[in-house]
């Protein structure tokens, strides 16, 4: 066996060692107490210490993304993840230096978007994040119904309530605002009230805008990202079952040297 085979081996069984995936789980948790402790005025020695914990982290994932990247058996296969691409770019970016260099606030927001690579490191975050992208065209048409839902009642507020509050119910624009405001219940009794007092039924207005919005949609959203998560888990553990493990491998080992001996005992 080749340097290389036994080197990607020994970096495949570094990178499947839970040891080592806590550890860059810690690092990127660290990269993010890192990126908030700058957002503060911190005392000179401090913001030297963070620069150059920049380098170790910065360096660490280079490195991390290069153990995956030489254990993959198939280089093809890797850039096949957009999880694997998005890593690689955020690592390549961060490379750049941000002292005296025009691509600085670049850099800086790059750094910002490590915190992510958790999600490519936890599968359970990978599973949440890929079922809410196959979620998107279905969460589409909802959103679409949604919009016309507010449409409506925009039209309808701004022309009722527009001599009542014409900073809440000025235009159709202004209105979808004041309606989201309700939606999300900040402070909406009191533009219920306000409209109350010149119409007394108003509240029929916003009760059922409510009803369709804040619980119908939400409970629809809710539905169509919960379907979505099921099929992913079906078609994880479909794909997980079709893969042997080593106990079964070494199971049917077993049986064939059974069968292979009673061959050999019955011509005897």
């Amino acid at each position: 066996m080749s340097f290389y085979y036994r080197l990607q081996e020994r970096l495949l069984a570094l990178k499947s060692n839970r040891a080592f995936e806590f550890f860059v789980v810690a690092v990127i948790i660290i990269s993010a107490l890192e990126i908030g402790a700058k957002t503060y005025d911190l005392p000179d020695f401090a913001y030297a210490l963070t620069r150059y914990l920049d380098v170790f982290i910065t360096l660490f994932f280079l490195f991390e993304i290069t153990i995956r990247f030489i254990a993959e058996p198939n280089k093809k296969d890797f850039f096949k993840s957009g999880w694997n691409i998005f890593d690689t770019l955020v690592v390549v970016v961060s490379l750049i230096p941000i002292q005296d260099s025009e691509m600085a606030l670049l850099a800086r927001l790059v750094r910002v978007f490590r915190v992510l690579r958790m999600v490519s490191i936890i599968p359970e975050l990978r599973l949440l994040i890929n079922s809410l992208i196959k979620a998107l065209p279905q969460l589409g048409y909802v959103v679409l119904l949604l919009f016309i839902i507010f449409y409506i009642y925009a039209a309808i507020g701004s022309f009722l309530f527009k001599d009542i509050n014409p900073f809440l119910w000025g235009n159709i624009a202004i209105s979808m605002l004041t309606l989201f405001r309700v939606m999300t219940f900040e402070d909406w009794t009191d533009i219920q009230y306000e409209t109350m007092e010149v119409y007394p039924l108003s509240w029929m207005f916003y009760m059922s805008f409510i009803f369709f919005t804040a619980f119908a949609f939400l409970n629809m959203v809710i539905g169509i990202v919960v379907n979505v998560m099921e099929e992913e888990h079906r078609a994880e553990a479909l794909a997980h079952s079709k893969e042997p493990t080593i106990e079964d491998l070494q199971k049917e080992i077993k049986e064939l040297k059974q069968m292979v001996s009673e061959l050999a005992r019955s011509r005897d």
